[in-house]
């Protein structure tokens, strides 16, 4: 079981631009792309308001004469200190505060499957900053946006990450796999 950080980013370290948009990453698409492999693998989800509201306004609501089911069975948790819309029949938990207690119930409901947190940046943060995180994958893609939402906006440079995979993805993108090492092993 891990708790691991897989996201893209562009070439200068932004997972979103400054209007928390994501389309600079649609333009990519093909061969490659292992995020159905890697949700297999997931017993539950921590993500942020604004990934959240993201996923509501682009897959849930994109219609809004047809909403979509939640894209993940899988319980998530989202991280957030103001009231957001929910989603019908969607195993959805709104939380605010210390990651710690939210993470012992995430791994608890994980059922020995991995917990993914998807974002936003600063939420990674909070998680690696209570010694919880075990792993970035980040896939980089060959634009800059100069600016936006940051990939983690934190220093971690004692002990550094440790590499442990590096993967092409198509034409376009690289796919880094980082182990992050705790302090004192």
């Amino acid at each position: 079981m891990k708790t691991q950080y897989y996201t893209a980013a562009t070439l200068d370290g932004f997972i979103a631009d400054e209007h928390h948009s994501l389309d600079w990453l649609f333009q990519f698409s093909g061969p490659g792309d292992d995020s159905q492999a890697l949700a297999a693998g997931v017993g539950a989800y921590a993500i942020g308001a604004h990934t959240y509201e993201w996923a509501l306004e682009n897959h849930v609501y994109a219609k809004p004469d047809e909403p979509a089911p939640w894209p993940h069975a899988q319980p998530t948790w989202v991280f957030t200190t103001r009231e957001l819309r929910p989603v019908p029949n969607a195993d959805i938990r709104f939380v605010r505060g210390d990651v710690r207690p939210v993470h012992r119930a995430m791994v608890q409901a994980a059922k020995g499957k991995n917990v993914w947190v998807m974002g936003g940046g600063d939420l990674v943060g909070q998680f690696h900053d209570a010694g919880l995180l075990d792993e970035i994958i980040v896939t980089i893609a060959p634009v800059t946006l100069g600016r936006g939402a940051p990939l983690l906006p934190r220093r971690i440079v004692t002990p550094p990450l440790r590499l442990v995979g590096v993967r092409q993805m198509g034409e376009a993108m690289v796919q880094l796999r980082y182990e992050v090492r705790k302090a004192g092993r």
